[in-house]
């Protein structure tokens, strides 16, 4: 059973800054993208930001210039370093990665537990 946790979320004051991290768990042969997603009250979850195996990154309008995503040398770890953080960046905020567990089976996609962050103004 692979598992992703999350850690790192908490209350700040707006202008601040939250590092989230994301370790994953359990028998994996590869992953080919870590991402974070986020969901506020009321509204759908979305995209922030995304990496690939050979170190691509993207994010979404709302969080370019303030969010970096990263994924150290150990594998299976993704952090997002949030800089500048707003009240509308308050939100559950989800790690998913796509894995494969050997080599001929099909990439999977996981989910963390999520984490809450919570901006005051």
């Amino acid at each position: 059973q692979v598992r992703l946790v999350e850690s790192g979320g908490g209350l700040v004051q707006a202008g601040g800054s939250l590092r989230l991290s994301c370790v994953a768990s359990g028998i994996i042969f590869s992953t080919n993208v870590m991402r974070w997603y986020r969901q506020a009250p009321g509204k759908q979850r979305e995209l922030v930001a995304s990496i690939t195996s050979d170190g691509s990154t993207d994010y979404t309008d709302s969080v370019k210039g303030r969010f970096t995503i990263s994924s150290p040398n150990a594998k299976y770890t993704v952090f997002l370093q949030m800089n500048s953080l707003e009240p509308e960046d308050t939100a559950v905020y989800y790690c998913n990665a796509r894995i494969r567990r050997t080599y001929a089976a099909a990439y999977v996609e996981v989910w963390g537990q999520g984490t809450l962050v919570t901006v005051s103004s």
